[in-house]
């Protein structure tokens, strides 16, 4: 199974949704498991070509899923909202933790369009040449692709689940044509999925596919209406810089008022009357420190 690349000069409909029948789908044969999660992986290809779809938040938004799944595979208790404070209440000279390490690979991963420099930087403590190995290691069909590559990983670094894991969404990307990974296998997988091997992971990787691609295109649909309300209510703003603040929200999961190009003051008022116009939410339920986004 292969796709062409996504043209994204197109227009397409953002909300098409998981037809029923791939939605429903439940067998314990390979071939039909394999023919949904294929079904599942094409609807959401048209969506990845769909120039309304916010591409950038898409991905981002799915690295911190697949970040969390990852930080609970290794048994910590970080969920969503304190993998955000990790990363985006960073200081200079602070360290993130082992958990906002995991989430810092995942939003390296989708930054930049898919290559073994790219995934380098995204995972600075395994060697470029060993992801190319890695990456070689997957031949066929898509998602046989993921599981020889996730099995390559482990073969020789059994602990080393977020590389792995980052190497199958980015080898996905590579045999579908995409130009940028995005974070769909972790999310679907299970922390007993990581112990298979052979028909029994393929399948397991099938699944996660199938249910990840689901997810993908709700997220898809929901930012892509976000977005469109946000660029609505943009020319009322009227601080200076307020056009490159909401050029950050329309790129970042969350955003901290000290990251946008304003004055601190002026920083928290633009959020504030943002979320006063329906533009953005504040994702902290806090006073202080607090985090913004789409």
């Amino acid at each position: 199974m292969t796709f062409a690349p996504p043209n994204h000069s197109r227009t397409l409909d953002p909300q098409p949704g998981m037809p029923a029948w791939i939605r429903g789908a439940r067998s314990d044969s390979l071939e039909d498991v394999a023919f949904s999660s294929g079904a599942a992986l094409s609807q959401l290809h048209l969506v990845l070509g769909c120039e309304d779809v916010p591409q950038a938040l898409l991905r981002d938004r799915l690295a911190l899923r697949a970040a969390e799944a990852c930080v609970a595979f290794s048994g910590r208790p970080e969920r969503a909202a304190e993998l955000r404070d990790a990363v985006h209440l960073l200081r200079p000279g602070d360290l993130p933790g082992p958990a906002g390490e995991m989430y810092l690979a995942w939003r390296r991963a989708v930054e930049r369009p898919v290559s073994v420099k790219a995934l380098a930087r995204a995972l600075p403590h395994v060697e470029a040449s060993l992801i190319a190995s890695w990456l070689d290691a997957g031949r066929g069909p898509p998602v046989t692709r993921v599981a020889m590559v996730l099995e390559a990983v482990w073969a020789e670094a059994p602990r080393a689940d977020v590389p792995a894991l980052v190497l199958a969404d980015a080898a996905l990307a590579q045999a579908l044509g995409w130009t940028h990974v995005v974070p769909l296998v972790a999310a679907g997988l299970t922390r007993a999925d990581l112990r298979k091997r052979g028909e029994e992971l393929r399948m397991a990787c099938h699944r996660a596919l199938l249910a990840s691609a689901a997810e993908a295109l709700r997220l898809s649909a929901d930012l892509s209406r976000r977005v469109a309300h946000l660029k609505a209510v943009a020319p009322r703003l009227r601080a200076r810089g307020a056009g490159e603040a909401v050029e950050m929200f329309l790129i970042r999961d969350a955003v901290a008022p000290a990251a946008l190009p304003l004055p601190d003051r002026a920083a928290r008022r633009l959020c504030d009357r943002l979320v006063e116009l329906g533009a953005v939410r504040e994702l902290t339920g806090r006073d202080t420190f607090r985090l913004y986004g789409v």
